[in-house]
């Protein structure tokens, strides 16, 4: 996936006005490319933008990003609760097709994610790639985040454009914390992809003996086969893994 860096506080850094590496949810802008509301949201300061608030719109958008999109991408929980308390839409989309739901699970910004959820984020909204705040949260991974939107009744084995499951996502980022969590929480593991690829499959492929016992100990189908034909055998002897 694209990494996208941030905006925050101001640091030393490369020259142009552009701010370092933040983390994994924020925006890659420069302090001169946004008005006052937006600059004081993505920085925190509740004060300022409750005085821009003044002249500007609670759901104002700059650069496809709203206030409550830059506060939560850099988790400012302090912004994030006084907007939402003062009647932001919760369910705008950026440029990507993300809320800000979703930029405070891809920053892993856990206080944001709980005031969001609890005013009626919608958990399940997809970006521009189909993917859900859960399938960010697996990508990340975070099981606290996860938990989090599964709480709310996100579900849990929404597919992506690509027809993946926040579990087929897990078990290709090989993250066997987030495999069973997941598993724990009632995903389905005979769900595929587009290619009717299983997660067992995805495991298999990249020689993953741990995801593999995992898979199996929650029934995955060793018999199933893909659109070529392929059972999960087939994929770890293609790819080196026969033993």
């Amino acid at each position: 996936m694209k990494r996208l860096f941030g905006f925050g506080r101001k640091r030393k850094g490369p020259p142009g006005g552009a701010s370092p590496p933040c983390n994994p949810g924020a925006y890659e802008l420069r302090e001169k490319e946004l008005g006052k509301l937006h600059r004081a949201a993505a920085s925190g300061d509740v004060a300022q933008v409750r005085q821009a608030l003044r002249k500007h719109g609670l759901d104002e958008r700059d650069k496809a990003k709203t206030p409550l999109h830059l506060a939560c991408a850099n988790g400012h929980s302090e912004v994030v609760s006084y907007l939402v308390e003062n009647k932001c839409k919760l369910n705008l989309c950026d440029s990507d097709g993300r809320t800000p739901l979703m930029k405070a699970v891809q920053g892993q910004q856990e206080e944001c994610v709980a005031v969001l959820l609890a005013h009626g984020a919608d958990p399940d909204l997809a970006d521009a790639a189909g993917n859900t705040a859960l399938h960010l949260a697996a990508l990340a991974p975070n099981t606290s985040l996860a938990g989090q939107l599964l709480e709310h009744h996100a579900l849990i084995d929404v597919r992506n454009e690509e027809g993946c499951t926040p579990l087929s996502l897990a078990v290709s980022e090989h993250q066997e914390e987030m495999v069973e969590f997941l598993l724990k929480k009632g995903a389905d593991v005979h769900v595929g992809d587009r290619s009717a690829r299983t997660p067992l499959m995805t495991a298999a492929s990249g020689g993953k003996l741990n995801l593999i016992k995992l898979l199996l100990r929650y029934g995955a189908d060793v018999s199933h086969k893909d659109i070529n034909g392929w059972t999960a055998e087939d994929y770890a002897v293609i790819h080196g893994y026969s033993r």
